[in-house]
């Protein structure tokens, strides 16, 4: 960069001895330079990016020329600063002030490049990154960005940064002590957000015994709300160590759900399996594929026991369509006579007390 100026300079006083006039020179040439670099971009690069299928080039086209063309124009104050030779004092400040606006007009580049790619990402539906993670990679971003551009602040007015470092490392690490739970629940939260085994609308299983509709994940918690409509909030360090049952997961929210029926020693098992299956077909919330299946499992100790398969599209209503379907179930036994037996025993007196 040194090189640079001295070039910069070196040129300059080919306009003669007075420095007023060479630091003008600079100023006014820089500011041509960005013009036409304006112009450029906005006109000859946006006309390409216009032929393109995507926006996304379209947006960066128009963000990028405004910070171009000022970033000329600083540079060309700051060598007009450095040429004016002005006091130490005075030539600190102003080279100070000068790179302090261009780290900010960067600074605000590159957040809404970012904003502008996650937006992108949104709209796409990329597989590579779930669209729960976006608002927590915008922030990240942002963070990220926000403390590269304090770094290149405190170089710009020559300020010990590692002593900074070291006093944030202290706090950290006290902080980190003290919010230990806090900082598990943390990291447990990104985890969730970047492996995704649920996401909102997900009806939920924990080993624990809770079971409930996502409605929140949070860095901290996450909230399920149960059938009782009940919120629960859960920890995220515990969700994360916690076994998680995922009704709605795999390649469809289809859920299968089983109803066991026992069915009296001597019953007609084929006229078992075809009721049961014509319980299924008549049901208008059951699905056709996959097809309802009718299974003899086992002999029981009082009962041939059955087991009907079918898939409902919802896992909310899981309830609802067991008790339907056992209704269903009872009710066209009756009709067409099929004993459901229930557990007895025979009792055997050899003879009576005296």
């Amino acid at each position: 960069m040194q090189d640079f100026f001295d070039k910069a300079a070196e040129t300059a006083e080919l306009l003669g001895p007075n420095i007023y006039i060479q630091a003008l020179a600079l100023a006014i040439s820089f500011i041509l330079v960005g013009k036409m670099a304006d112009l450029v971009i906005s006109r000859v690069a946006a006309k390409i990016a216009s032929r393109s299928n995507t926006t996304l080039d379209d947006e960066f086209i128009a963000l990028l020329h405004r910070p171009v063309f000022l970033s000329f124009v600083l540079l060309g104050l700051g060598l007009a600063t450095d040429r004016l030779q002005l006091p130490q004092t005075a030539d600190f400040v102003t080279l100070g002030i000068l790179k302090t606006i261009a780290i900010v007009v960067w600074y605000n580049l590159s957040r809404a490049l970012i904003e502008i790619l996650l937006n992108a990402l949104t709209r796409s539906g990329h597989q590579a990154v779930h669209i729960s993670m976006l608002p927590l990679l915008n922030n990240v971003f942002k963070i990220t960005l926000l403390a590269i551009a304090i770094y290149f602040t405190f170089l710009a007015w020559s300020i010990d940064v590692a002593a900074w470092l070291a006093t944030a490392g202290i706090v950290g690490l006290a902080l980190s002590f003290a919010a230990k739970d806090t900082l598990s629940n943390l990291f447990a939260g990104l985890s969730i957000v970047a492996d995704a085994p649920y996401k909102l609308g997900d009806y939920i299983v924990l080993d624990s015994g809770e079971r409930g509709k996502v409605t929140f994940i949070g860095l901290r918690s996450t909230r399920i709300l149960t059938r009782d409509d009940i919120e629960i909030t859960i920890p995220n360090g515990v969700i994360g160590n916690a076994k998680i049952i995922n009704e709605a997961g795999g390649p469809s929210e289809k859920r299968r759900i089983r109803i066991p029926i026992g069915v009296a020693y001597g019953s007609d098992i084929d006229k078992v399996i075809e009721t049961l299956d014509h319980v299924a077909k008549d049901h208008d919330e059951i699905c056709e594929n996959p097809k309802p299946r009718v299974r003899f499992r086992k002999f029981g100790t009082s009962s041939l026991d059955f087991e009907l398969l079918c898939w409902i599209n919802q896992p909310v209503d899981r309830g609802r369509m067991e008790h339907e379907l056992n209704c269903a179930v009872y009710n066209l036994f009756q009709k067409e006579g099929i004993e459901i037996p229930f557990p007895q025993q025979d009792v055997y007196v050899r003879s009576m007390p005296s």
